[in-house]
């Protein structure tokens, strides 16, 4: 039964021998990890239906669906594991006239095995010859209600006629779906813009508030820099709708959103910064053919960060494509609520229909417009409580 089983190496993936909560440090796959072991050992106990493990590289489900196979085996029971994209070279190679297993007794004992564990569904290659010898192995399972384990890192790229066999919507036949883990989101992403050292070294503590030079500039610009500053402190507080800063270049804009990207990571509060120019130019680098990358898993990630920061909105490219991606990105947003800020040399007036309607919408935005003409101090000096910026009112500090 051991050589049948065809686990190898993978002898050694028992219960005992992994982690309880897995690998990963974050409590959330830790969570998702300590259910699907709770679903693996019942369904190494008693294999009814079929069990689904997906998840990302490397959380555990090949692990997982080993120490099911080995159990099995510990109670004298067969079982048959092959991961799926060498089980298609298997299945090739029996064509050869030389081997000795023909074809026909190979794939018949895959798909009649009282207990099948299928490793790594999906990462095949996609030739329809594959995907039919894949199809029939599992519609054959499907209808024979024949135990089967299948490990793959997602369900929501498959054809249909695969994702209805495992997914099982209506419950039938004891089919359950496990995610494992999934990848885990950096703390802080950057995409261009300010020298990653110069952007941790901007905060809330080494703003001056009296503007150019630590206090040449008028009575206005102070003022402006005052009220500027309590809205950004606010909103990094309490992360609601949007923030927008308007002013000329060098007034203090991105100094204020970086402090609010600080303030947040201070607080475990993830944070995607990206100079917008440097963002466009990224999403055009995923349509090469050495990416590694997808456009559309990347937008997909981009645009429901929990915090977003784009600096310098407006100084880019405005050609068709840039402002359709742009305006994906940000009426995605806008629709969602997502906390957002913005920072802007532009003035309302200046910004086209589709952007400045949603960016000075005073349900969602608080509009901020910095009139100091230079921000070049060290000092902290925040002086007496600034005036309420345009749009939403902050709240009482």
């Amino acid at each position: 039964m051991e050589q049948y089983s065809n686990l190898g190496p993978l002898a050694q993936h028992t219960f005992e021998t992994l982690l309880p909560k897995g690998r990963s440090a974050g409590p959330q796959n830790q969570e998702r990890f300590a259910k699907a072991l709770g679903a693996a050992r019942a369904f190494a106990t008693s294999p009814k239906g079929w069990l689904v493990l997906t998840g990302v590289s490397g959380c555990g489900k090949t692990h997982l669906a080993a120490a099911i196979a080995n159990h099995r085996l510990s109670q004298g029971q067969p079982v048959f594991f092959a991961s799926v994209p060498d089980l298609l070279d298997h299945l090739r190679s029996a064509f050869s006239p030389n081997r000795e297993e023909s074809y026909d007794a190979m794939f018949e004992q895959v798909r009649t095995a009282p207990l099948l564990v299928l490793d790594d569904l999906g990462t095949q290659s996609t030739t329809p010859w594959a995907r039919e010898k894949l199809f029939q192995v599992l519609n054959h399972r499907y209808v024979a209600q024949l135990p089967t384990v299948v490990t793959a890192i997602t369900l929501e790229e498959m054809e249909d006629r695969w994702r209805s066999r495992l997914s099982d919507p209506n419950g039938l036949f004891g089919r359950q779906v496990w995610e494992v883990g999934r990848r885990e989101v950096p703390m802080f992403q950057q995409v261009g813009g300010v020298d990653l050292t110069m952007l941790s070294s901007m905060t809330f503590d080494n703003f001056d508030t009296r503007g150019l030079h630590g206090g040449t500039g008028d009575s206005q610009a102070k003022e402006s820099l005052r009220y500027a500053f309590r809205a950004a402190r606010e909103f990094a507080e309490s992360p609601e709708g949007w923030l927008v800063l308007l002013g000329a270049t060098g007034c203090g804009k991105t100094h204020l959103a970086a402090a609010i990207a600080n303030y947040s990571l201070q607080r475990g509060q993830p944070v995607f910064f990206a100079s917008v120019p440097d963002l466009l130019d990224h999403f055009r680098s995923l349509f090469s053919p050495e990416s590694r990358q997808t456009y559309d898993h990347i937008f997909e990630e981009v645009r429901r960060v929990p915090l977003m920061i784009l600096d310098d909105f407006g100084v880019h490219t405005g050609t068709p494509w840039a402002q359709e991606k742009l305006y994906q990105l940000l009426n995605y947003r806008y629709a969602a609520r997502l906390p957002t800020v913005i920072t802007s040399p532009l003035d309302e007036d200046d910004m086209e229909a589709p952007f400045g309607s949603r960016m000075v919408d005073p349900k969602v935005s608080t509009v901020v417009h910095i009139q100091a003409a230079d921000y070049r101090a060290g000092r902290t000096d925040q002086g007496p409580p600034p005036p309420r910026p345009r749009g939403r009112p902050p709240r009482r500090m």
